[in-house]
């Protein structure tokens, strides 16, 4: 089952390549930090700015080096349904375990328009599929009840939601059953969100901070909420210095201080600030990271 502590991984670059070393070595870490599953290729994955064989390779590399360890789920979202189609069926050729489907950025369709879309997805392959609702991306929101009807295809297994409304999963978990696998997309309110119903994060801190946050969603899921809190005081500031600028920027800093890999990302994005350098820097002596 998809559940806990899930870093939207980010994709390493050096001089403006795929630094494909880094990549293996930050998946080994996430594993052995006790990470629940893997998201190549996201947004936190700079898909926007990835040609089609950058991001099919960045999938392959990462499905060979888990090996089945944890759960690999492939970012393969597109506002055009025929891109779309060609990125879940190669995430199912090279042995992702789900894929995770933003909802049609840019060109706002209806939520008639969302359902053929995820219809058609969902019969091109057998592969289990994970919505992403952020409509503050998007500009798109899909509905509970549409949730619904989709949920009702054996291979829409839940959802991503980055809402930030925790009565959303209560709305769901009418309308889709409470087997439907609903995860966070907002680190700060996690807690909230499992205490809901939820499972676990697809998470952009837990690309920094991967044993903190999996020490989270092990104690959310094991009811220990106490402790869950106590470990998220330490967390905050970081969850919130990560999007003072955009997060692919923010956790590539933090990462750098750790030596895990360059803050290097691609334009239109750029390296942070000094002022939100220091941010982070002092969000993570929060931590006890640096």
């Amino acid at each position: 089952m998809i559940k806990g502590s899930i870093p939207a991984l980010v994709t390493p670059f050096k001089n403006g390549e795929l630094d494909i070393d880094t990549l293996k070595k930050l998946v080994e870490w996430h594993i052995a930090q006790g990470s629940h599953g893997l998201v190549p290729v996201g947004t936190t994955g700079e898909s926007p700015t990835l040609s089609h064989a950058e991001h099919e390779k960045v999938i392959e590399v990462v499905v060979e080096t888990v090996a089945g360890r944890i759960p690999v789920i492939a970012g393969a979202g597109s506002n055009n349904t025929a891109e779309g189609l060609g990125l879940i069926q190669h995430a199912a050729r090279v042995g992702a375990d789900a894929a995770l489907v933003v909802t049609p950025y840019y060109n706002k369709p209806t939520q008639k328009g969302l359902i053929a879309h995820y219809t058609a997805l969902h019969d091109a392959t057998d592969i289990p599929i994970i919505i992403y609702n952020i409509p503050g991306r998007s500009v798109v929101d899909m509905t509970p009840d549409t949730m619904g009807e989709l949920a009702k295809l054996p291979r829409i297994i839940g959802v991503k939601d980055a809402t930030g409304d925790l009565a959303r999963v209560g709305k769901t978990r009418i309308t889709c059953g409470t087997d439907f696998v609903q995860v966070s997309g907002e680190d700060p309110t996690a807690i909230g969100y499992n205490a809901q119903g939820g499972v676990g994060c697809i998470s952009v801190t837990a690309n920094v901070a991967p044993k903190l946050c999996a020490q989270v969603q092990n104690a959310t899921l094991a009811g220990d909420y106490a402790l869950a809190l106590e470990l998220t005081d330490k967390l905050m500031p970081l969850h919130i210095a990560i999007f003072v600028e955009p997060g692919v920027s923010g956790a590539k800093y933090a990462m750098s201080l750790l030596g895990l890999c360059s803050d290097e990302v691609r334009l239109p994005l750029t390296t942070l600030s000094d002022y939100t350098k220091a941010q982070i820097k002092a969000a993570m002596e929060h931590a006890d990271l640096l």
